[in-house]
């Protein structure tokens, strides 16, 4: 098997290839991993008649994991899309922080939104809401997409159950300590949507987009009446956060020190706290969100939460098996020893993430590739500890929000439905994201020198 610096070059021809057939010649990021995991293991001189079998098991490996998970994950986002629960939570969180701070609340709503719902989506579900704020409160119509915006990235990026960020915690071994996972996400992605927050209020200042001049074609009461009669605000959370509870409990009943004993209960909440146990309770609750049930809501309806999870699942499948590739190659252990006498640690998964990011445009890419890649890095870069791991995952997500711009769907949403020009959304959206992920890795590298 190939030695030294040549790995290095592997490597990089490897992550040149991903980059470029995704970003410039539109290949599938599915076969370009799949491809890339034959390339790295032929140059490398990987026994050929094992080559198969790795990759085979490492797709299958990391989808044994994470694969229902995602699944439920994304049919339950689908539902509270379709059901209308997106927008009373939205109602929710308006009335609590009420109309007099509307940026603020846009950025609260987004953070909450995002936790099952992708970005884009819920950009599109909050669109009339936030359309009617600009309006009402005579508020620049950039502070507040941009509020929205960089509130719903924040959970995106850094929060399971989002497929992403499940995905990363999967290929980095974090499966049973999903939970700490999930705490520590929600504390990052808070500085995030605050830095998100900072900028579009300094954002609003300086730019206008048609929105500001346009009126409403419905008012905000009148898009609510297109679902018909909404749940209530307790179902309408219920699927995530009973989850998150859950799969939280769960984490903590399995510490050293046994906090729920290890009797009963302790085997009750380790059963309820395993993600897929936790996600299929979440289901259940949002069954109950359904306003009837029939082919549309039971079939369609979840059709397309499958439709959407089959994307993911996939490119997260190939993501396993290159990472499989570079686990069976010496690759990681010359790369983590090469990277270790740089003593940039956390940074790497970080720069890694945000030059896929910046390159291709997709953040769950950049969340799956690069947390397969650093897999094997981690011992090297002193990170192999469960903080570790998870500050890891932290990074990682930092680097898939930096930076959203023309290649990015997200970046498109955002400026149609905001009626930005592509100037003033790289002015205001693109450079919300590079603030928000410079911040988000300077709080995780702060976390890292004090717990890893």
């Amino acid at each position: 098997m190939v030695q030294g610096p040549v790995l290095l070059l592997i490597l990089l021809i490897a992550i040149i290839f991903i980059v470029l057939s995704t970003a410039k010649f539109k290949l599938h990021p599915f076969i370009a991993l799949i491809i890339a995991a034959y390339g790295v293991a032929f140059a490398s001189g990987m026994e050929v008649l094992k080559i198969g079998d790795t990759i085979t098991s490492g797709f299958g490996g990391i989808l044994t994991s994470i694969g229902i998970v995602i699944i439920l994950g994304t049919i339950i986002g689908k539902i509270l899309e379709k059901s209308g629960a997106a927008i009373v939570m939205a109602d929710t969180v308006l009335k609590v922080i009420g109309e007099k701070r509307p940026g603020l609340a846009m950025s609260i709503i987004g953070y909450i939104v995002s936790i099952p719902v992708f970005c884009d989506s819920g950009f599109v579900i909050l669109s009339s809401l936030k359309k009617s704020l600009v309006k009402k409160t005579k508020t620049p119509s950039v502070m507040m997409s941009i509020a929205l915006a960089t509130g719903l990235y924040a959970t995106h990026t850094l929060v399971p159950p989002t497929p992403g960020p499940i995905a990363a915690a999967g290929n980095l071994g974090l499966d049973n300590e999903l939970g700490l996972v999930i705490i520590v996400g929600l504390i990052v992605a808070i500085f995030s949507m605050i830095a998100g927050y900072a900028w579009s209020v300094a954002a609003g200042k300086k730019y206008k987009t048609r929105e500001d001049e346009e009126t409403l074609e419905m008012d905000y009461d009148e898009i609510k009446k297109v679902f018909g009669k909404l749940p209530n605000a307790w179902l309408a959370f219920a699927p995530i956060i009973v989850p998150i509870i859950l799969i939280t409990l769960g984490s903590i009943g399995a510490f050293p020190t046994h906090p729920f004993g290890e009797g009963g209960f302790f085997t009750l909440v380790s059963f309820l706290g395993k993600p897929i146990n936790a996600l299929m309770i979440g289901f259940f609750f949002a069954l109950a969100l359904l306003p009837k049930w029939n082919k549309e809501t039971l079939t369609d309806w979840i059709g397309e939460g499958l439709k959407d999870a089959a994307i993911i699942i996939i490119i997260t499948g190939a993501g396993g098996a290159f990472g499989a590739v570079l686990k069976a190659t010496p690759i990681g252990d010359y790369l983590g020893t090469s990277l270790s006498t740089l003593s940039i640690g956390i940074l790497v998964p970080f720069i890694v993430a945000a030059a896929l990011k910046t390159a291709q445009g997709s953040s769950t890419v950049a969340l799956v590739t690069t947390s397969a890649l650093i897999a094997p890095l981690l011992p090297a870069l002193g990170l192999a500890t469960v903080m570790g791991k998870v500050l890891t995952v932290m990074a990682v997500g930092a680097g898939a929000m930096t930076v959203s711009h023309v290649n990015d769907s997200y970046f498109w949403v955002v400026s149609e439905f905001s009626g930005m020009d592509v100037k003033t959304g790289y002015k205001s959206m693109t450079m919300a994201t590079l603030i928000q992920g410079v911040v988000t890795i300077i709080v995780v590298a702060i976390l890292a020198l004090i717990f890893v």
